[in-house]
């Protein structure tokens, strides 16, 4: 696990623990096998651009499997855990979140979704067993990428768009430029003493990419930002998924689903492990509004940009600023 001394743990950013909402009538939980299942992911993506699936088709082996190689990993001694790192892009990374100082109580590996990669980098992270964690990787994003692609054409068929596969082609791209990552937040018991304050595990962002598609095991942290700015504890469902809305799909969308603002705290006994999946289109593609989401007359609400020009300016970015504001279209005086 992650150790840090008293100065590190001070050095994270602590908020304060979310308060019940009573007026909040919980995640939106999908059936994908529902016939009615297109319409709810479209409201689902409007309300809160996140929705819980169930009924996925990925086998619960693949997830326990890669859960299972995963705490492995993180529970090696941490001379061994760094052998796997820093992450250039991809690779072992401990508390540093970015390049501009976003910091959390986390520990993660950051993977290429290509196989050939997978295999490459597999040999640094499990050197005597590289074939075992590599196939754990490779059959389950290969599991949730078939998935994605049905969510994002069930969601094209919702806003009766077409083609069908106008959104999933983007991931199904040789060139898809999507990554996948497996996070372990430790337990920190000295949060016990801090009396109503969380300590932050990953900060409050937005995901810049099209979908980004979370499991994790059934331990709390999640939590999402409703649109009045109230942030709700998401539970957790380790037999699930859920499903983000990122920047690119409401670029995309026109602003019709909303990229919704997240961030993980942390657990003061149990330790949360959660991996995911991020859909991302080719560097090239150019991001803009669908012509057929915008109506006659109205306006587009962003400029047009390539995925390579909008990962640059993330990279630039802390976490918790508003990155599509760069990009939005300003109203003229």
């Amino acid at each position: 696990m992650v150790v840090l001394s008293q100065n590190g743990r001070q050095q994270l950013p602590l908020i304060m623990a979310c308060k019940p909402n009573y007026g909040f009538t919980g995640i939106p939980v999908i059936d994908m096998t529902s016939p009615h299942a297109k319409a709810h992911m479209v409201e689902a993506c409007e309300e809160f651009g996140f929705f819980k699936l169930v009924n996925h088709g990925v086998p619960m082996e693949f997830m326990s499997r890669l859960e299972d190689e995963g705490i492995k990993f993180f529970s090696l001694p941490q001379s061994e855990k760094d052998l796997a790192g820093p992450p250039q892009p991809f690779g072992y990374g401990n508390r540093r979140i970015g390049p501009n100082g976003d910091v959390g109580w986390i520990e993660y590996l950051l993977l290429s979704t290509n196989p050939d990669s997978i295999s490459q980098i597999c040999s640094s992270i499990s050197p005597e067993n590289p074939e075992i964690f590599g196939s754990a990787v490779v059959d389950y994003v290969s599991s949730v990428k078939n998935m994605t692609y049905e969510v994002l054409e069930m969601i094209a068929e919702g806003l009766n768009i077409e083609p069908r596969n106008v959104l999933s082609r983007l991931l199904k791209d040789e060139e898809s430029d999507s990554c996948f990552r497996v996070n372990h937040y430790p337990p920190c018991p000295e949060l016990e003493a801090l009396r109503g304050r969380v300590l932050v595990g990953f900060g409050e962002h937005t995901d810049p990419q099209i979908i980004s598609v979370l499991r994790s095991n059934n331990t709390n942290g999640l939590e999402i930002c409703l649109k009045d700015g109230t942030w709700v504890s998401v539970p957790p469902d380790q037999d699930s998924f859920f499903i983000n809305v990122g920047d690119s799909l409401q670029v995309m969308t026109n602003g019709k689903f909303k990229s919704v603002k997240h961030r993980v705290v942390t657990e003061s006994r149990k330790a949360r492990v959660s991996m995911i999946y991020f859909g991302g289109p080719p560097l090239t593609e150019i991001i803009a509004p669908l012509p057929s989401l915008v109506k006659e007359g109205e306006e587009t609400l962003y400029k047009e940009f390539t995925w390579a020009d909008y990962k640059k300016s993330v990279y630039k970015s802390r976490l918790a600023d508003n990155r599509l504001g760069l990009f939005e279209k300003k109203e003229q005086p």
